[in-house]
């Protein structure tokens, strides 16, 4: 555990040496998160960022509603996944940046939130959190990569005794599972194969006439949570297809909303005009509108017979094919898919999804799926190969088995 305090010391240094750049002040949010509004017990909900939130919210919401006695504190590592959170309005549940896994501070949150019980999501495994918890953990939809088993397994004893504190664990594949219980995880505690993601629900949130008259669906496609080096290749693309569709529409939602002056710059240098999002332009003012906003992808899933995964086509190993394949959106990615090896797999099998290295590939799969008819009959594939037969209410009704009971004179 020494070693782990002085490498999660040095992590700490430096992620917050980040965010002071990124986020300014609020980067301090994750050393101070806070009080909470009420002194009553809370369930510590924690996810990484949006996906790993949004494929939560069926259970949570059924969590939240079957136990009003208890209150929620739910944290993501980034700006975005907290707004994310803040935006569903869950009684009893206040969002936070997440605190840095420091054994005073997780000691600190434990003790001022008065936390009953940790819930946690796929690769979020947090020695100190779960050490010092003192209620139950459970660990949903559980990620566990060979590399990072690896990583882990150089440090036996560390994982021997993070895993032991985890009363349940739904690995989210069979690789997972096997690996997680070879590191240490109870065989009591592992729970189902679940892959939450694939639980994803599209919220209740639905363009507007505007959005809906400047992008009819056929013509448009959407290029989501794209990265540095992917918004090339997303505008050549959209130059190259559009002059085979002149209607062409393009819809672009970088990953990192703050990057939006250097895509419009990349845009500009094209000779393309942009519409921003996040300035209130209009929806048909440009030639590219950028989607510079957080929580509302679904939006921009709602309007696109085409989406391209963003994060396939440089080394950051792909985003969830889900929500897209929610809205039977037609599905176009790199080679890229590491982090969602198993469900690509499983769309390349079914003949779901199309496969892009470059810009001309990219606009070549655009123009090949330029009717509506060819974009519904890929998305329902990809619906279809996607689709999870699991249990939502049986396995709600495993989480609350172990959450504590909770004395209501004492808040």
């Amino acid at each position: 555990m020494f070693l782990y305090r002085v490498l999660v010391s040095l992590f700490a240094l430096a992620m917050m040496g980040q965010s002071l750049r990124k986020d300014g002040i609020r980067a301090f949010d994750r050393l101070f998160p806070g009080m909470p509004d009420r002194g009553a017990p809370h369930v510590w909900v924690h996810g990484a960022s949006n996906g790993e939130l949004s494929s939560l919210r069926p259970i949570l919401q059924r969590l939240v509603e079957a136990r009003p006695d208890l209150h929620w504190l739910i944290t993501a590592n980034t700006q975005t996944g907290r707004a994310l959170v803040e935006s569903w309005a869950l009684p009893n549940s206040t969002a936070r940046l997440a605190p840095l896994d420091l054994g005073w501070l997780t000691r600190a949150v434990m003790r001022r939130w008065q936390v009953a019980a940790h819930l946690t999501l796929e690769a979020e495994l947090w020695p100190h959190r779960f050490r010092t918890c003192p209620g139950p953990v459970l660990v949903l939809g559980a990620r566990m990569s060979a590399g990072t088993a690896r990583g882990w397994a150089r440090l036996p004893t560390l994982a021997r005794r993070t895993l032991a504190h985890v009363r349940f664990a739904s690995a989210q594949d069979p690789g997972s599972r096997a690996r997680l219980l070879s590191l240490g995880l109870p065989q009591a505690a592992a729970g189902p194969v679940v892959d939450l993601k694939a639980l994803y629900q599209p919220p209740d949130q639905h363009p507007d006439a505007d959005l809906q008259a400047a992008f009819p669906r056929a013509s448009t496609w959407l290029a989501a949570s794209t990265h540095a080096g992917e918004e090339e290749i997303v505008l050549d693309a959209h130059l190259a297809a559009r002059r085979a569709d002149p209607g062409l529409r393009l819809i672009l939602a970088p990953r990192h909303p703050r990057r939006a002056d250097e895509i419009i710059a990349l845009a500009r240098a094209r000779g393309l005009s942009v519409a921003r999002r996040s300035t209130g332009d209009a929806p048909d003012g440009g030639d590219i509108y950028l989607a510079d906003t957080m929580g509302e992808m679904a939006l921009w899933y709602a309007l696109a017979g085409r989406v391209f995964i963003g994060g396939t086509l440089c080394d950051a190993g792909g985003h969830t094919p889900y929500e897209p394949a929610a809205f039977e959106a037609a599905l176009l990615h790199g080679p890229d898919l590491r982090n969602f090896a198993p469900s690509f797999a499983r769309l390349a099998e079914a003949e779901a999804a199309r496969q892009v290295t470059e810009a001309d590939g990219l606009a070549q799969a655009l123009t090949d799926l330029a009717g509506a008819e060819a974009q519904s009959a890929l998305g329902t594939r990809a619906q279809t190969a996607l689709r999870q037969d699991t249990d939502v209410a049986g396995l709600t009704d495993t989480i609350l088995s172990l959450l504590p009971p909770c004395d209501r004179d004492t808040y």
